[in-house]
């Protein structure tokens, strides 16, 4: 356990942002991998690929659910220095997973079909995007008990055994990858059936290695079965913060839904384009996300110790570092795109709408830097319910001009991403905003209980009840 309530507030995040990004850009890594080798497939296996892809966002809800939840409340608990807490949430987090991980397997069988269904521009795409899906869900059921685990440690202040078991597992993918969708030394190519596979095995895999680490190193937190049990009132406590981030999620899944339907009637090519840009650009993206990711362990463990200066010392921090970080890859996207898209398909259309995608839509990543510090700022305060209400503002003020945009005369795939620079823009603004009030609201109840105030607007949170 690394105590995060004293010391460098610069220095913990710059220790724990590179492991960070590090098991972030693995995760990426396969999917982006798989992108590559069904590339020669044809456009349709791309856009079926990108597409099925995006029905990770809903499995990624639930995961947040998870891990917002036992990351903050663990972090609570260990800045108050109450190691039987952290235990409980723990152990309880582990229940959910298993719960969750069986949903996914049981919604990915039946709604598989009818999602491509809803969202593909061709039958081709259908097929391919729903034969990805059925192999690709047993790496998302397993997800579940791997993120309970790296979020417990990440709580704690350690990252990097997490990380290696992210980068390990990709290696795996990339070996196995080529062989299993093309064929390689094998003469038996199983196409996008294979992609769904090597990152089953390879997440399969991870698991077993993080369950050995965790076994025989981890001490401060540990399964036990005993505590396995359903609790109805600490399983509270976890939903109570995790699922408004988990909402955050599938509003993703609602916007990135709502740009596929609008794209479709420009046919393969531009969704595939459009699902290699936006992998390319979650990369980029990843250096600035491991910065607000570091930032919200610190948080929680100084809201547990109250530690009200700690907390807005930390934001201000980690805005800044965000920001600086996101001008830099802004500036490469817009100068230098094609090192960024290299490789990734030989049709020419298909590219040219990376291109277009990748240099638009990257005038909004500062604000969406922004929005990922204020994001892991509340899960630190253990309040997550404004990061759902600015990320449905953005949903809404995207989806439905979107969608009629769509049907008028003369528009262009061109009006989707200036319209998402506004949202997104409007969206970092309403969190910064929420934020400051959320750290007002602190600072009135604890002068209202008499007791004298913080010079930052933040107060220390109440100790939630064991």
């Amino acid at each position: 356990m690394k105590d995060l309530t004293h010391g460098s507030i610069v220095r913990h995040i710059l220790a724990m942002a590179p492991p960070i990004m590090a098991g972030m850009i693995s995760i990426m890594i396969c999917q982006l991998v798989d992108l590559y080798f069904v590339s020669g497939l044809g456009d349709a296996a791309v856009a079926g690929v990108a597409a099925a892809g995006n029905a990770g966002f809903l499995v990624n809800a639930l995961l947040q659910v998870l891990g917002v939840g036992a990351v903050a409340l663990i972090a609570h608990a260990v800045g108050r220095k109450d190691r039987p807490d952290a235990n409980l949430i723990f152990n309880q987090a582990v229940a959910l997973s298993v719960i969750f991980g069986l949903l996914t397997l049981v919604a990915g069988a039946a709604l598989s079909r009818l999602y491509m269904r809803s969202v593909a521009a061709d039958q081709a795409t259908v097929e391919a995007g729903t034969t990805y899906l059925l192999w690709f869900m047993p790496a998302l059921a397993l997800e579940f008990i791997m993120q309970v685990i790296a979020s417990a440690l990440r709580a704690t202040g350690i990252v990097r055994p997490a990380m290696l078991v992210r980068v390990l597992a990709v290696a795996i993918n990339i070996g196995l990858a080529p062989v299993l969708i093309s064929g390689w030394g094998t003469g038996y190519a199983l196409g996008v059936a294979g992609a769904g596979l090597s990152s089953s095995i390879a997440v399969a895999i991870g698991v077993l290695m993080l369950l050995v680490y965790f076994r025989k190193v981890e001490r401060y937190v540990a399964f036990n079965a005993t505590q396995w049990r359903p609790q109805p009132r600490h399983l509270k406590r976890i939903l109570n913060v995790g699922l408004p981030a988990g909402g955050e999620f599938a509003m993703m899944f609602i916007f990135m839904a709502v740009v596929y339907y609008v794209l479709r009637d420009f046919g393969a090519a531009a969704q595939a384009g459009f699902g290699i840009g936006q992998r390319v650009l979650g990369l980029i993206q990843m250096p600035a996300l491991a910065v607000a990711l570091a930032a919200g362990p610190i948080a929680g463990q100084n809201v547990g110790a109250g530690n009200g200066e700690r907390v807005w010392e930390t934001f201000v921090k980690a805005a800044l570092i965000t920001s600086v970080v996101m001008i830099g890859f802004m500036l490469l996207a817009q100068l230098k795109p094609e090192l960024l898209l290299a490789g990734f398909s030989n049709d020419q259309e298909t590219m040219a709408i990376a291109f277009l995608f990748l240099r638009i839509i990257s005038l909004n990543m500062v604000a969406q830097g922004l929005i990922f510090t204020c994001s892991s700022m509340f899960q630190g305060l253990g309040n997550t319910k404004p990061v759902l209400w600015s990320s449905a503002t953005r949903v809404f003020t995207y989806s439905l001009p979107a969608i009629w945009l769509s049907t008028r005369p003369g528009f262009r795939m061109e009006h989707v991403w200036y319209l998402s620079i506004a949202a997104t823009t409007l969206q970092a603004g309403l969190s910064l905003w929420l934020l400051r009030r959320e750290f007002r609201k602190r600072l009135v109840s604890q002068k209202k209980a008499g007791e004298p105030a913080s010079p930052k607007p933040v107060a220390p949170l109440a100790r939630e009840p064991a």
